[in-house]
């Protein structure tokens, strides 16, 4: 009798087992982390350098095409107290699987008044591509990017390029 109760709760936890899958399809996540920082310019050089400081609540956000370079997944984080931020993305949506190479991370917001330009130091305001995972271990994907800058206004590059301009040599002539 014992015997037999043993194989029926065996055989219902390989049936209850099988029905939910191995958990692979819906368990499965790949992270991407990082830092952003607060670069003031009008610190010394050591201090411009080494003195960056973690913003809280900036958002960051990761973006993910298909094949055909269509928008499939995007997902965001706000930076905690020590500027760092983790978004975990499911590998697989509506049946199919995210290539994380196709996915890439830029700086959405700060919610600092005075650091609030974002700046392309590691690509952050215009978005860095994911390129290999700097961990893998057992069921863990990890992607570490960064670290990323906002900057003052006063520190932000000016923007040199010149507006397009009418270049036909015709001048406007006014009907008055």
């Amino acid at each position: 009798m014992r015997g037999s109760l043993f194989l029926i709760v065996a055989a219902s936890l390989l049936l209850v087992g099988s029905a939910v899958g191995d958990g692979k399809v819906d368990n499965q996540v790949f992270h991407v982390a990082g830092k952003v920082l607060c670069q003031d310019c009008n610190q010394g050089w050591n201090e411009w350098v080494n003195g960056a400081k973690p913003i809280k609540g900036c958002k960051v956000s990761v973006t993910c095409l298909d094949e055909r370079s269509r928008v499939v997944h995007y997902a965001s984080d706000l930076t905690d107290d020590a500027g760092d931020f983790e978004i975990a993305c499911n590998k697989y949506v509506n049946g199919k699987e995210l290539n994380p190479k196709n996915c890439f991370l830029r700086l959405v917001s700060s919610p600092d008044p005075i650091c609030n330009i974002a700046t392309n130091f590691a690509g952050g305001k215009s978005g860095v591509k994911l390129h290999r995972p700097t961990m893998v271990y057992r069921d863990i994907l990890k992607f570490m990017l960064g670290p990323f800058y906002y900057t003052t206004p006063m520190c932000d590059e000016p923007d040199t390029s010149s507006p397009d301009e009418d270049d036909s040599g015709d001048d406007k002539q006014s009907n008055y």
